[in-house]
């Protein structure tokens, strides 16, 4: 008796070709580009040992550019989404003279060098800059401050939300609206029980992406900080600082804290973002 029928039994088919290379070839990868280096940041953080570690982490400078870095990409971000929100709203939901440009003008912070841009923002918010000559006499200085922290993410962060958003909202069935508003629904109504339910998972995510790259911005921030200790000094820059002292280990303890953070801020958006995608199926 041939054994084909049970070899035919034992082996499930596959429905994408090919998935054990696959596979095998995204796990390789993405231990070569993603595990293994922050794996070589975590060994390199422990052979500080606890004492010396905690001492790092509890330092003043070290909380205080933590505090700024964290702090300040959290408002970014939320700011973003809220504008982000309108924005997408505003490109999807209406046809007006210049909105392919106003559209393609969105990616302008994904092609420009980090660098360019902190230069451009520190040149228009400097006390004679196109816009900060006209802030100067109100009070309100951006420039070296931690306000110009605030723009220049707020600038760098906004594509990811409109960008995740965006093909959501144009998908969104538009009858729904209608039939909510057939059945008499008021229009707050059918924003706030209609569209915003749907539109919540992905601006959660684009909320996670824009707080990311906030978190991990150096280029376009230095320029525009000021980069004084104890006020507008980032967290990367501190890492770049330890560098340049050659302390290396100092560098890799503070950059193993942001990874600390950073992970279980972006738990916390997937959990969340799970929750509201199980709230919507159940609605």
């Amino acid at each position: 008796m041939s054994d084909a029928p049970l070899t035919a039994r034992l082996v499930k088919p596959s429905v994408i070709p090919g998935f054990g290379v696959a596979l095998g070839f995204t796990l390789t990868y993405l231990s070569l580009i993603v595990l293994i280096p922050l794996a070589a940041l975590i060994f390199k953080t422990a052979s500080l040992g606890w004492d010396d570690f905690w001492r790092i982490a509890t330092d003043q400078r070290t909380l205080a550019a933590l505090k700024v870095s964290f702090g300040i990409s959290l408002l970014a971000a939320v700011i973003n989404a809220f504008f982000g929100l309108v924005v997408t709203w505003v490109l999807v939901r209406y046809e007006f003279p210049g909105r392919k440009l106003l559209d393609a003008f969105i990616d302008l912070p994904f092609a420009l060098p980090t660098a360019v841009a902190g230069i451009s923002l520190t040149a228009i918010y400097a006390p004679h800059g196109w816009i900060g000559q006209y802030l100067a006499p109100l009070g309100i200085k951006v420039a070296y401050t931690p306000l110009g922290i605030l723009v220049a993410l707020v600038f760098i962060g906004l594509p990811f939300v409109v960008r995740t958003l965006q093909p959501v909202l144009d998908d969104l069935d538009r009858e729904l609206e209608e039939a909510a508003a057939t059945l008499g629904a008021a229009r707050t109504a059918i924003v706030f029980r209609v569209v915003l339910p749907v539109l919540v998972p992905p601006l959660l995510t684009g909320f996670a992406l824009a707080l990311a790259r906030a978190v991990g911005e150096y280029g376009s921030v230095v320029f525009i900080a000021g980069n004084i200790p104890y006020v507008s000094e980032i967290a990367p820059l501190l890492i770049i600082i330890r560098l340049q002292e050659f302390n290396y280990a100092g560098a890799t303890a503070i950059a193993t804290i942001m990874l600390i953070i950073s992970f279980v801020l972006l738990l916390a958006i997937n959990l969340l973002q799970a929750w509201s995608r199980r709230r919507l199926g159940r609605g």
